[in-house]
């Protein structure tokens, strides 16, 4: 992930769609592809819900090649132990998934480790005193990916930018017409699975455009 210096500019953090895995898998990895091809794109979360760690570990395998020859960190989603199997750059957990100090112990001092902290700035500076790379807030909007049971604001992001040094992700049902809103607020990324994933245009298209709205904001932040 980014450090502070790049804080002027917003980046993305692609999560896979659902299902993406047996007859499905080829025609992700295509769009994966293409998409990455689009612009900058910080990692990619994959996200797999209901289905083996055999399936998992393929899935990774199969990602993994795509997302390092765009210079893009393949993040696993839950999972520290699969993470470690798959070689990845890092996992992504919720507070009731493997706790942050025993990710890091299974994966050492160079994977990145994100932690989910809904609303909640205190559950962010815990995981950040603890060492997390990145926080992630939200929802901020309503998703067809996941239910959303916290309901996040755009303050929220400014307020921890204003007291905190660590990374904070905003998530939750943003697209390239919302998205605004939170970058200017504070993001330093932005999650999106569907915004990206079901463009009317395209992956492709629309990493372009976010990357162009990221482009604009940093440059009316410089000036």
């Amino acid at each position: 992930m980014a450090d502070k210096d790049d804080r002027l500019r917003c980046r993305l953090y692609l999560i896979t769609p659902p299902g993406v895995y047996g007859e499905t898998l080829s025609p992700f990895a295509d769009a994966l592809a293409s998409a990455l091809e689009g612009g900058d794109v910080a990692c990619v979360q994959l996200r797999l819900k209901d289905v083996d760690d055999d399936v998992i570990l393929d899935v990774a395998d199969r990602l993994r090649p795509i997302c390092h020859n765009h210079d893009v960190a393949l993040i696993m989603n839950d999972r520290a132990d699969l993470a470690a199997k798959a070689d990845c750059d890092g996992v992504h957990v919720g507070q009731t998934d493997t706790p942050y100090d025993e990710a890091r112990e299974l994966l050492g001092d160079e994977a990145i480790i994100g932690v989910t902290c809904h609303v909640s700035t205190h559950l962010a500076m815990e995981a950040g005193e603890a060492g997390a790379d990145y926080i992630a807030f939200g929802a901020f909007f309503d998703s067809t990916t996941k239910q959303r049971k916290h309901v996040a604001e755009p303050d929220l992001l400014t307020q921890w930018q204003e007291t905190m040094l660590v990374p904070c992700v905003a998530i939750g049902g943003i697209t390239v017409e919302n998205c605004r809103p939170i970058i200017e607020a504070g993001a330093d990324f932005i999650a999106v699975a569907a915004g990206v994933w079901a463009h009317p245009d395209g992956p492709r298209a629309a990493v372009k455009a976010f990357n162009d709205i990221f482009d604009e904001a940093a440059a009316t932040r410089e000036s």
